[in-house]
Formats: C-alpha cells, structure tokens, sequence
C-alpha cells in the first residue's frame, strides 16, 4: 500500500530537505521551539485516516504580511530566500472532521529541527505539524518527516516568476503550469488557496490513504478556476531538472506508520 511512498523515502533519507530556495544555511545555534497544545476548545481526535494533503505553502506572500520572531528565519533573508515550502503533510478523515493531537508530542530533536528546517523554515511550525499532525500518522517524528519530506521533494514547480509577471492570470491556468511541471498530477487532485485580494497562498496537493495522488475530496475546496490569481514576486529560482527523479526500490524499507491511532493510555 505504501510502496510508493517507500520508495521516495529511500531515495531521500537521511539527507537533510531544501526547500525551493535561492539558498538556506542553517545557524550556529538552533532555536528551540515551543510546545504546541490544542488552542481552548479544541480537543484530541483519533479517527480513522481516509487520505492525506501535501500543503505547500508560497512564501513570499506569507513574508509580505509576518511579523514576530516566529517569521524571520523564513522572511528576513539573513539564512535564506524561499518559493514554496512545505506547510506540512496532514491525515484527512473520511468526511469533513480530521484526526489531531492523537498522542502526546514531546519537543522535537535537533537533529529533526535540523534536517528539516530548511524545508519548513520555522522551528514553531515544525512543531505544530509533529503535534498536531504527525502524532496521527507515527510513532516518532523522524519517521514523519522523513515521510514528508520525501513527498516534498518529488514535486516540480512551474516558472514562478514568469507566472507573477501575467496580469490576467486565472486560477486554472495556474494549476495548468503546476501540473505540467508533474506530470502525475491532474488538475482535479489539487487546491490552490488564495489570500484577499486573491493572493496566492498554498497549493494543497490531496492524496488517498494509500498514499497515491488522488482527486480532491468535495469538501475540500480552493479558489474557483476561472478566478483571476495574483503572485507575490519571490526570488529567481534556478532551473530544476526537467522530470522529477525517479526513486529505486529499497525492499525491507519499514516505515512504522500508524494509520489507525489508538488513544493513549494511562501516562502516554
């Protein structure tokens, strides 16, 4: 069921993820994050998993509006400049509830902040994902990043800077470009997501729970296709390769997913 995802994950471990990015070096001295609790209200849900969404979010729009300390590994420009990067890869439920903060999260390792930051570069948003998502979908972080970032990975991006020039560019030409660029994609297995003033946001990449790219869920919605897109100018990224690299199988690759949580027990 998962072989395919297998496979990505042997072609990229254990090297650490970059992100779409002009560059990205790491500091001397890692921030520590914070931990992520559910907000008031909101509560832990362990439910079956009836697919996945890849969120890629495009970080020159989010850098247009952030503040705070939390941003500027990400939006000040000392350690890199960054397209798209990973928001997070999230278990969907099968209808419009999602499971969340399935078991307890404890801070993540170094080593994990550091293999990972230049893919997510917030040491806090690494941190929610692991807690609030990734405690769904493994039994130690490692393996849901490594997970994540494998997929991260595998995508292509269109010409971002071309596509930010175009003055009538619509939603579903946007997606076009995207799908071109991967070329397992169809147009009816992403979601693109849009500020006000229908700024480009994140593309949501859906998956079933077999790991394969899917159609997106009814009620999983995104801006409609013949809406006018606006794109935030990001850095002058360098040409990737003209296909997507194809993983080898590594067979005896166990990746200890756990796609049917239980509630912790007593002192979990």
């Amino acid at each position: 069921m998962l072989r395919a995802a297998l496979a990505l994950l042997a072609l990229t471990a254990p090297a650490a993820a970059l992100a779409q990015a002009v560059q990205c070096s790491l500091p001397a001295q890692l921030p520590r994050p914070r931990m992520v609790l559910p907000d008031r209200g909101e509560t832990g849900r362990i439910m079956p998993i009836g697919g996945y969404t890849l969120a890629l979010s495009w970080s020159p729009q989010y850098c247009s509006t952030a503040r705070g300390g939390d941003s500027a590994f990400q939006c000040k420009g000392r350690h890199g400049r960054f397209g798209f990067i990973l928001h997070g890869l999230w278990p969907d439920g099968p209808g419009a509830a999602w499971p969340r903060f399935c078991r307890k999260a404890d801070l993540l390792p170094r080593e994990v902040i550091r293999q990972n930051l230049c893919m997510t570069p917030s040491v806090q948003l690494l941190q929610h994902e692991w807690a609030k998502h990734g405690s769904c979908m493994a039994s130690r972080p490692e393996l849901y990043f490594d997970l994540a970032r494998a997929f991260y990975q595998s995508m292509r991006f269109p010409d971002m800077t071309a596509l930010a020039r175009r003055d009538t560019l619509t939603v579903g030409q946007f997606t076009d470009a995207f799908v071109r660029a991967n070329p397992r994609l169809r147009p009816e297995m992403i979601r693109v997501r849009t500020t006000r003033g229908n700024w480009l946001s994140e593309v949501w990449v859906c998956m079933d729970k077999a790991l394969d790219y899917a159609r997106c869920p009814v009620g999983k919605t995104g801006a409609k296709s013949g809406a006018l897109l606006r794109i935030e100018p990001g850095p002058a990224m360098p040409r990737p390769s003209a296909s997507p690299l194809v993983p080898a199988r590594k067979p005896g690759l166990i990746l200890d997913l756990d796609p049917h949580a239980q509630v912790p027990g007593k002192g979990d």
